[in-house]
C-alpha cells in the first residue's frame, strides 16, 4: 500500500520510443497509472508518434495538453517523461510555460544516447541497409500505433534517430535548455520560467550472475548486450542512457539498480526485485505535492 498523495496538478505520462498507452492487457508504464490513480493522483498517457523526432512529438503533446486542460477544467499539469519522452516533455514545457507546471525526465537521454550514436555511424544515410532499417521501423511503429488505436500518427524512424544522438539532442539543448546542468554530471536549476526540473534513472549494476531472475528477463539480456556499445559512459548506464546524460534539473537520483525498461515497471513487473519502480513513482507525487504542484 502506497502513500496516499493528491497533486494540485494531473500528472502526464509521456512515453518515448515505440511508446504507447494501452494495447489489449499491456501498459507502456506498467501498473504506474493505477497506482497514482489509487494514491490520489489524475493521471493521463498522451497518445503520441512512437518514432519521430522531438520537436513533431512536442507539438502533438502540446496539442494533447491543451484539449486535456479544456475537457477537465485543470490550469496546468506535471510531465513525467520516459525516455525520449522526457525530451518531448522538454519542448513542451520551454514553448508553453504557462501549461505545465514541471517536468520529470526519468531515464531521459538528455544529452544524446551513445546507443543512437553508435546505431547512426552504422547506417550511412541514403544508402540501402538505412532505407532498409527505416522501412522495417516505421512499418513495426505503424502496427503499434493501430494496435493502440492511434494509426493516424506519423512515423519517421531516421528523423527520431536523428533526434536521439549525442549530436542531435545537442542541437535540441541548444534551443531548449531549461534545467540543463552546465556541468557534465551535474545538476541543473530546480525551477524556470515558473516550471520545475527534476530526474531520475537507473544503471545496469554488477553481473548477470547477480541478477537472479532478471538474468531471465530477454529485455534485461539485450539492455546488457546494448550496455557493451557505450565509449563514455562505460561503467554507468542503463542499456541505452548514460547515468549522467540523463541529468535534468533536480537530479532525484541517477543510479537506481535498473535498467532502461525497469523505469517503466517492465518487462510487467515480474522481474525487477532490488527496487520498486512504481513506489518510485508514488513517492515522486509525493514530492511534487509537497511543491504545491
Amino acid at each position: 500500500m502506497y502513500k496516499e498523495v493528491t497533486t494540485k496538478y494531473p500528472l502526464l505520462l509521456v512515453h518515448g520510443l515505440f511508446g504507447f498507452d494501452r494495447i489489449g492487457n499491456a501498459e507502456m508504464f506498467h501498473a504506474i497509472p493505477q497506482a497514482l490513480e489509487k494514491a490520489g493522483c489524475r493521471v493521463h498517457v498522451p497518445a503520441l508518434s512512437g518514432v519521430h523526432d522531438n520537436e513533431t512529438r512536442g507539438e502533438q503533446l502540446i496539442d494533447q495538453i491543451e484539449r486535456f486542460l479544456r475537457r477537465t477544467g485543470y490550469l496546468k499539469v506535471n510531465l513525467i517523461g520516459h525516455s525520449q519522452g522526457a525530451l518531448t516533455s522538454r519542448y513542451a514545457a520551454a514553448l508553453r510555460p504557462d501549461i505545465v507546471a514541471s517536468v520529470t525526465s526519468v531515464s531521459g537521454p538528455n544529452r544524446g544516447s551513445e546507443v543512437a550514436d553508435r546505431v547512426r555511424r552504422a547506417l550511412t544515410p541514403g544508402e540501402m541497409p538505412e532505407a532498409v532499417a527505416s522501412r522495417m521501423t516505421a512499418g513495426f511503429a505503424h502496427f503499434l500505433a493501430l494496435l493502440s488505436g492511434n494509426s493516424d500518427l506519423p512515423q519517421d524512424p531516421v528523423q527520431a534517430l536523428d533526434a536521439l544522438t549525442t549530436e542531435g539532442v545537442a542541437v535540441f539543448n541548444r534551443k531548449y535548455s531549461q534545467g540543463l546542468p552546465s556541468t557534465w554530471g551535474g545538476e541543473g536549476a530546480e525551477r524556470v520560467n515558473g516550471v520545475h526540473y527534476y530526474s531520475w534513472s537507473g544503471c545496469i549494476d554488477g553481473s548477470l550472475f547477480s541478477e537472479g531472475r532478471n538474468a531471465l528477463d530477454p529485455l534485461h539480456l539485450a539492455l546488457r548486450s546494448y550496455a557493451l556499445l557505450f565509449e563514455k559512459e562505460t561503467a554507468s548506464n542503463d542499456g541505452l542512457v548514460g547515468r549522467f546524460s540523463s541529468h535534468l534539473g533536480k537530479v532525484i537520483r541517477s543510479d537506481y539498480p535498473m535498467d532502461h525498461v525497469d523505469s517503466i515497471n517492465q518487462s510487467a513487473g515480474l522481474v525487477r526485485k532490488q527496487v520498486d519502480p512504481v513506489k518510485l513513482y508514488v513517492e515522486h507525487a509525493g514530492l511534487l505535492f509537497s511543491k504545491g504542484l
